[in-house]
């Protein structure tokens, strides 16, 4: 059986264009199946109240059945149990903005690791996100105590003395590196 060479590079050219169609709807169906991305996931020290805490962002994707809550565990510089904090995800809005807890013993250029859990009304995992967030700063900048205190950020008596000395000394007690 004699074949022409324009129906066997037709075949291939056929195969070829198959396989391609096959990536793109695999690929399409993964991202219809995301609800969020990260956007930016960042450490953020405040000075003033001696605090340190992630700050993470997502944007949504597609839409999430009501209900859907976004549960965050945040590793814990100071060892132990990871941090979790539970946001309600609303419909209407695009960005969705994470906080922990206050940290102690942040420290310079180790990475932590972050996961973000989309759970259905019925605790349903619909997507799972993780990330490695690691920080430009040692968090021994920061004083233990807050230099301020109260709704019109008055000076700390702890860390600003009577005498007119001045305790800007940081959290000691943080596990090694």
């Amino acid at each position: 059986m004699l074949r022409s060479k324009s129906s066997g590079t037709s075949f291939f050219r056929s195969l070829g264009m198959l396989c391609v169609t096959l990536l793109l709807t695999g690929c399409q169906r993964e991202h219809e199946q995301s609800i969020v991305e990260f956007t930016g996931h960042i450490f953020v020290f405040n000075y003033r109240v001696s605090t340190a805490k992630y700050l993470v962002t997502l944007r949504r994707l597609s839409t999430f059945p009501e209900g859907a809550v976004a549960v965050a565990e945040y590793e814990d510089p100071q060892g132990g149990a990871p941090l979790i904090t539970k946001e309600a995800l609303h419909p209407a809005i695009d960005k969705i903005v994470l906080e922990s807890p206050p940290l102690q013993c942040v420290r310079e250029g180790r990475p932590y690791t972050v996961t973000v859990r989309v759970m259905s009304r019925e605790d349903e995992v619909l997507q799972t996100l993780s990330a490695r967030i690691t920080s430009d700063f040692d968090q021994s900048i920061l004083p233990a105590k807050p230099i301020v205190v109260g709704p019109f950020y008055e000076q700390n008596p702890a860390v600003f003395k009577a005498d007119g000395s001045k305790d800007y000394t940081p959290v000691t007690d943080c596990p090694k590196a």
